[in-house]
Formats: structure tokens, sequence, C-alpha cells
């Protein structure tokens, strides 16, 4: 069956975002930006991570390519501030996993084999294409866990 990874990681970065969004919206909204011991990350600044990196992922399958000039403080600074506007930030998150979902359609199975260099050495598109599914699904249970000692 033709892209049969393809179609599974698109529904499941879908469910990941919707679960990801009903994980923060489930916490009280004084608890979305504490962080545990105060050295932790807050449940707002994963989702940050995630609505960000969704949209950088989409361009890299897109283009086949890590995005030129990434600035990795620019990250920092970015998720700072839209851990501090939830709206924004849900926004960004919905759309941003709706750009990851059609890049990931739109992936040949000839492709997945594909290496693409990045900062961290060579990954194969049919990695790249798993990473928004793994990685707000990690952070739903991070926030997850913050809801049960919050």
């Amino acid at each position: 069956m033709p892209n049969e990874l393809q179609n599974f990681l698109a529904a499941a970065t879908k469910k990941a975002a919707d679960d990801l969004i009903a994980a923060i919206e489930r916490l009280p909204e004084e608890k979305r930006n504490w962080k545990p011991l105060d050295k932790g990350r807050s449940a707002l600044d994963q989702a940050a991570e995630c609505a960000i990196l969704n949209g950088a992922t989409a361009q890299v399958i897109q283009n086949r390519a890590w995005q030129e000039g990434f600035d990795f403080q620019e990250f920092e600074r970015a998720k700072e501030e839209l851990a501090g506007d939830w709206n924004r930030l849900k926004a960004l998150l919905e759309e941003n996993a709706a750009k990851a979902v059609s890049a990931i359609q739109n992936v040949p199975d000839d492709a997945l084999t594909t290496s693409v260099a990045m900062p961290w050495g060579n990954m194969t598109l049919a990695q790249i294409i798993s990473y928004p599914f793994w990685n707000m699904s990690y952070h739903e249970g991070q926030t997850n866990y913050i809801a049960s000692i919050a």
C-alpha cells in the first residue's frame, strides 16, 4: 500500500497536536508556565518548542535540507515570547502542525530513504517525518507529568 507510513504519521501528528493542546488546556492557567523545582521547563515552553519546530520540520521535509541560518538563540527567544500568550501559541501550534501534516503526506515512498544533512548528523526523510509526532507525544507526557505534580 503506497504512502502507508506517511498516512500513519500524518494522522498521528494531527492527533498528537490535538492531544498536546488538550493536555495544556487541562492545566489550570496559573500552572501552564510553572516549572517543576523552578528548574524544569513549563508546559507552555514545551508547546512553544513544538509549535516552532513543527514549522521548521515542514520546511526540512519540503526542501530536503536544514534551514540555512537557523538561529538557536532566536529560537529560545521566540519560545519565551510564545509561552507568554497561550492563544497565539495555540494558533501557531495548530498552523504548523497542519503544515507538518501536509509536508508528511506529500513525501513519496521513494524519497523515504533520502538522507538529509542536519546539524547533529544525517537523517533519512523517514526519520524526519516521524519527528513532529514523536516530539509532541513526548511533550504531552511531560505536560501530563506537570499536571500530576502541580
